[in-house]
């Protein structure tokens, strides 16, 4: 669906070189952050992110729609209209790529009668099968650290893994904000589209914030690794929600004709649907983007993109790793490990038998070698064959390195000659 808002259109901000490089588009983001009636602004950006094809996208567009309507109560209204605004479609394809920030600003006034910028973000989905790792990590990272609200979209439920990918991607933004003293990033909501028992608990905010509680949940009795990745977690945001939403229906999820017409969305999605967007966007319910506890203005927020982006671009942060990259180097580094364990506790019982000639310490030396190769090759490992012979060839220096020990220790062990025990 290609339609787009009466104004405003979708311009990519930050996007991914084929060169594994990033690329901050800076003339698009002074377009829309220094403009002369938003750039003393304070500043709210909402994002979503989240797996992709899960409706990131169709839901900004909705938000548009209300700011546009002055954040009225009846903005919602019946119409066969298409839903303009971010790109979108039907489909198992990705649509959106990089971030990108819908180009019109919109300003709020708040009960207390102050201005405020509303600037809304769109992320690419993660683990489509067109990204890289690095991609999708330092998307979801940069989008939160940027944001002021975090919306991780997900589908049905929460799963552990979904938990973990979150860590992973707050992980790697906190190693670019070593230096800030307080939690990391402001608020995050967990959207579950397409809940499917409301008999569990209700659709919306009550519902989910029981099911928050249910998920995050930690007890003493608790596994080590489920209780540390959710103490984790509630330490990196200021704020954590969730909201229970249902299905919109069955001609939003198959039609390939659907174009986003109020008229066709199920009213039970609407219901919760004004509830949602008023929990993020009404005036009273604003969440200002902050950097130690002050407010920021457009103008500055400008400022961190800039930041950001340098600080991702300066090789300094690790490469993030896929779960198997990661199994396949503790896997590797352990058979390593006892390898060169197996190596040592060989060869100390070797070299008790005193000193050695040349040769048949040598010869000890490759048979026991052998065999430490033998009990690294013969371990069962992930990752691929590249990494298990990087690691291969690194016991190997490690062996090595250590027969210069045993060497000197062997030497160490000779006799005095002739001469010397006579005289």
């Amino acid at each position: 669906m290609m339609d787009r808002a009466r104004s405003g259109a979708p311009l990519t901000i930050f996007s991914a070189r084929g060169d594994g490089s990033f690329l901050l588009n800076g003339t698009s983001l002074d377009q829309i952050l220094l403009a002369s009636h938003v750039r003393n602004k304070p500043v709210v950006l909402v994002s979503v992110a989240g797996p992709f094809r899960k409706g990131k996208s169709f839901l900004l567009n909705f938000f548009i729609l209300y700011l546009r309507n002055q954040c009225r109560r009846d903005w919602l209204k019946e119409s066969g209209a298409p839903l303009g605004g971010f790109s979108w479609r039907g489909g198992s394809q990705r649509e959106t790529t990089g971030i990108l920030l819908w180009s019109e600003v919109f300003l709020v006034t708040t009960p207390q009668g102050k201005e405020i910028a509303v600037v809304l973000m769109d992320t690419q989905g993660t683990f489509d099968i067109k990204s890289t790792m690095k991609e999708c990590t330092t998307f979801f990272a940069l989008s939160t650290m940027l944001s002021s609200v975090q919306i991780y979209n997900l589908s049905q439920n929460i799963q552990e893994n979904d938990l973990q990918h979150l860590r992973l991607f707050c992980d790697y933004g906190r190693l670019a904000q070593k230096d800030v003293n307080e939690a990391p990033f402001q608020k995050l909501i967990f959207l579950i589209r397409d809940w499917s028992y409301p008999y569990e608990a209700e659709y919306g905010e009550v519902g989910g914030r029981r099911k928050l509680n249910d998920w995050l949940a930690t007890s003493d009795c608790q596994n080590g690794e489920l209780k540390g990745l959710r103490e984790d977690l509630k330490s990196y945001f200021n704020d954590i929600a969730c909201f229970l939403m249902p299905h919109p229906g069955l001609k939003v999820a198959t039609d390939p004709e659907f174009q986003g017409q109020l008229s066709d969305i199920d009213s039970g999605f609407k219901e919760q649907l004004l509830k949602l967007v008023a929990l993020i966007l009404a005036p009273q319910n604003l969440t200002t983007k902050k950097i130690n506890g002050r407010e920021i203005t457009c103008e500055q927020l400008r400022k961190l993109f800039e930041v950001y982006s340098d600080k991702f671009h300066q090789g300094n942060l690790p490469s993030p790793m896929s779960l198997r990259e990661a199994i396949g180097v503790e896997n590797n580094l352990t058979a390593s490990k006892d390898a060169l364990e197996h190596y040592n506790c060989r060869m100390n019982q070797f070299c008790r038998g005193g000193y050695r000639s040349e040769n048949e310490f040598r010869s000890g030396h490759e048979e026991r070698r052998a065999t430490a190769l033998h009990v690294f090759d013969s371990t069962l490992k992930l990752g691929g064959k590249e990494l298990e012979k990087r690691y291969r060839d690194k016991l190997v220096e490690d062996i090595e390195r250590k027969f210069s020990d045993y060497i000197r220790y062997n030497e160490d062990q000779k006799p005095a000659d002739t001469f010397c025990l006579l005289f």
